[in-house]
């Protein structure tokens, strides 16, 4: 019984990631892994991914790369606002400039650096690094 897709996604990753395997498969798909895969992928973090159509709610085929350390979601999704970025990269990440925050915003999911370009906040959903 799944309560949280995206936490079971999340773990799904990690824990394949450990176990030293190039690809795992996650399921239900939606629009938000999809988008927070994609910015994964960008930042260099998983391989390639496609969707998978099954008929029972879809799934992604990732690429693992081996560059993953540590990465979960971020319960209970805390508001961020433009200038609060520094309090919550010590409290998730290792160290500075070190892994990312995805959070999402009133201009779609985005990392944290991407955020402090464009100036905006919105609510914490993951860490990776």
């Amino acid at each position: 019984m799944q309560f949280d897709p995206l936490s079971d996604a999340f773990t799904r990753i990690f824990n394949a990631e450990n176990a030293g395997h190039y690809e795992v498969t996650v399921s239900p798909a939606s629009k938000l892994l999809g988008s927070m895969l994609s910015i994964m992928q960008k930042s260099g973090y998983v391989g390639e991914y496609e969707k998978l159509d099954d008929g029972r709610g879809g799934g992604f085929r990732v690429e693992l790369i081996g560059a993953i350390n540590r990465c979960g979601v971020i319960k209970p999704r805390h508001s961020v606002q433009r200038a609060e970025f520094e309090k919550w990269e010590s409290r998730y990440l290792p160290a500075q400039d070190f892994g990312l925050l995805i959070l999402t915003t009133n201009q779609g999911v985005m990392n944290h650096y991407d955020a402090k370009k464009e100036r905006i906040g919105g609510r914490l959903l993951a860490y990776i690094f």
